[in-house]
């Protein structure tokens, strides 16, 4: 009897015991779901992946060959896109109305950097932000076309590469006059909208007659200016220097299809015209410029303000011949030019 009687209030306070423990145990397993979930979700605001909005000029198929360098120096330097930064790409197809949409877009979006290429787009990025720091690849004259305030010490917001589109005037004019022994007469066709394209235009025009060639302006403004643009300097010139540009890189199988047709020998500043059917180019090698934008980016997400960091110029240049269409215009090429190009498109 006794131990019934001991014994009944242990049975009546064991399970109010259990109780308790279970209600503590659940207590302390919420707030550590709480301490666990909570920073996590505050942790992925936080955390959030740096992100590089790349504003593409032209178009993809264009770029093809400057991307895999640009991201491959970011692996290298330990940037994984997806991994630890993001990387949105926009393509203006040559188009500066989307120029303008993209970079306002990345602003609006808070991206850590802008990285892009030509003047034009540079402009617009920079009209965007003077917070965002911008990331040139590739831009023709920085300081004449107002992107920097000097080569050493960039200022403000913009850093990056130039191509020397300008400074290179001289010497592709140089190279078509060795290969058109002839040439006396060139047309310069450029974008008018375009900064650094006039400025291009400018130095063809001081530099020809040096070589003794009379050099006119075939200004375009749109896509249908250029196949009536070329057609009327048929029997009036030898030659036609195209400037760099996006909307004419975008549509330069239709440049070169119609001075095929006019009997025009072209030079082009890059490869990628020399591609789609141009005679010529000579200038920096692109790929090599994306590669180094890369350290730009990795300079800046390290903490490196754009200001600071001195524009760069091209350390690798590149003759590209088109033999096919030297041949389509009846053109005999040296065998010296020959060995001097560092690639000969048959």
């Amino acid at each position: 009897m006794l131990r019934n009687l001991v014994s009944a209030p242990m049975l009546l306070t064991a399970p109010t015991n259990d109780l308790r423990r279970r209600k503590v145990f659940a207590l302390l397993c919420g707030a550590a779901l709480a301490t666990a979930v909570c920073p996590l979700s505050a942790h992925a605001q936080q955390d959030k992946l740096p992100t590089i909005g790349f504003l593409g000029a032209t178009t993809p198929s264009i770029w093809s060959a400057f991307i895999p360098p640009f991201q491959q120096r970011l692996r290298e330097l330990g940037w994984v896109d997806g991994r630890n930064i993001a990387i949105e790409y926009r393509w203006a197809e040559g188009r500066e109305d989307r120029y303008v949409e993209f970079a306002d877009e990345f602003v609006r979006r808070k991206v850590d950097i802008i990285v892009t290429a030509s003047t034009a787009a540079v402009a617009a990025a920079k009209n965007a932000t003077t917070t965002i720091p911008i990331v040139f690849a590739a831009a023709g004259d920085p300081i004449g076309t107002g992107l920097v305030a000097s080569l050493a010490r960039p200022g403000g917001n913009v850093t990056g590469l130039s191509n020397q589109q300008t400074d290179l005037a001289g010497k592709r004019l140089e190279q078509l006059h060795r290969l058109v022994p002839g040439l006396q007469r060139l047309a310069v066709m450029g974008n008018v909208y375009t900064p650094n394209a006039a400025l291009e235009m400018n130095e063809v025009q001081s530099v020809g007659p040096k070589l003794g060639v009379q050099v006119t302006r075939l200004e375009i403004s749109k896509t249908e200016d250029i196949i009536p643009g070329i057609e009327s300097l048929k029997g009036r010139v030898d030659g036609l220097y195209v400037s760099t540009d996006p909307l004419l890189t975008t549509y330069r199988t239709l440049i070169n299809t119609s001075a095929i047709d006019a009997n025009l020998p072209t030079v082009y500043a890059f490869r990628e015209y020399v591609l789609a059917g141009g005679l010529m180019s000579y200038g920096p090698n692109f790929p090599d410029l994306f590669r180094r934008a890369g350290d730009y980016v990795d300079k800046i997400l390290r903490g490196a303000k754009p200001a600071d960091i001195p524009v760069e110029q091209p350390i690798k240049f590149d003759l590209i011949l088109n033999l096919k269409t030297a041949k389509a215009l009846g053109l005999t090429v040296p065998e010296a030019f020959m060995m001097r190009a560092n690639e000969v498109i048959e």
